[in-house]
């Protein structure tokens, strides 16, 4: 019976039996097949036919008002089960920051693959802020300390910032707190959003902030930590970026009392009804891989004690 009571709200939202069977794909002659078998078991007419107009008797306006709210909910069930069903299968199109998903992503494809094997990938890098309202991608990483409200935002994990140097240069250009910052040689990243003014907060000392000018204005993450590296100045980085640096001495941190702003890692797509398995899967193993206290933070932490 489900089935001709779905036939019957189709015929009464298309208006018509024959624009009902163009909706369903099937023959006008089985909507009204179907409808009449309704009516019969119903023991009620719920249509008054003619050849020009199609209107529904009393019955039939009171049965169709308390189904079609239930129709609506089984059809949603059951799309929602086959999303749950269905395995991750086709083009997934990731948009990724340059650094982070150079170091942190793309490392991680060949297992997410080896997990789905349906899964195809297309991956753009690049550090502008794509909007994702075009159909150009399913699923984006940012890093941002607060997410576009048009779209929906899964947090992955932090991204905390640190400022470091070469051991070279933190031993001949000796630091002791924020202020100085304004004599040393300062390698900046550059977006549209960066700012010359820097801002940390101490345990003691409360909010602070410097405005500086920087030597070199860079707008990769990477490009900046090899000048850091080569002794170039000081930059602040985002610990993903410098962890496994500092842990082999590379670098070191600078001015480790004070904590700069910290942004967060978010998973960002189009806001839709119900989400597709692909980018669901992505961002699950995305969120095992990063989550509240990443491999790096934790490898910062571990060097730290020794």
């Amino acid at each position: 019976m489900l089935d001709d009571i779905h036939v019957f709200a189709q015929v009464v939202d298309a208006g018509s039996f024959t624009e009902a069977a163009t909706r369903l794909n099937i023959s006008k002659s089985l909507v009204s097949k179907q409808v009449s078998r309704l009516e019969a078991r119903l023991q009620l007419r719920l249509l008054n036919r003619s050849t020009r107009s199609l209107s529904l008797t009393d019955a039939g306006r009171r049965f169709y008002s308390r189904c079609r709210g239930g129709l609506q909910e089984i059809d949603a069930a059951i799309e929602d089960l086959a999303l749950m069903r269905d395995e991750p299968a086709g083009l997934l199109r990731i948009n990724l920051p340059m650094s982070f998903g150079v170091m942190h992503v793309s490392p991680l494809l060949p297992a997410l693959q080896q997990r789905f094997p349906e899964l195809d990938l297309e991956v753009n890098l690049d550090d502008r802020k794509v909007e994702l309202i075009e159909p150009a991608f399913d699923v984006s990483i940012r890093i941002s300390d607060l997410a576009d409200s048009s779209m929906v935002a899964r947090r992955l994990g932090p991204c905390r910032h640190l400022l470091v140097a070469s051991p070279e240069y933190v031993k001949a250009n000796p630091l002791s707190d924020v202020a100085g910052l304004a004599e040393h040689r300062i390698l900046s990243y550059r977006h549209q959003q960066s700012s010359t003014e820097w801002h940390f907060t101490h345990p003691e000392h409360g909010h602070q902030s410097v405005r500086l000018r920087p030597v070199a204005e860079l707008n990769n993450s990477l490009a900046i930590k090899q000048m850091a590296v080569q002794g170039g100045g000081i930059a602040r980085m985002p610990s993903f970026a410098v962890a496994q640096d500092i842990c082999e001495g590379r670098l070191q941190a600078v001015l480790a009392g004070y904590q700069c702003p910290e942004l967060s890692i978010f998973a960002v797509y189009p806001v839709r009804r119900y989400l597709p398995p692909k980018v669901r899967v992505f961002i699950d193993f995305m969120l095992e891989h990063i989550g509240e206290n990443p491999a790096w933070d934790s490898a910062l932490t571990l060097s730290n004690q020794h």
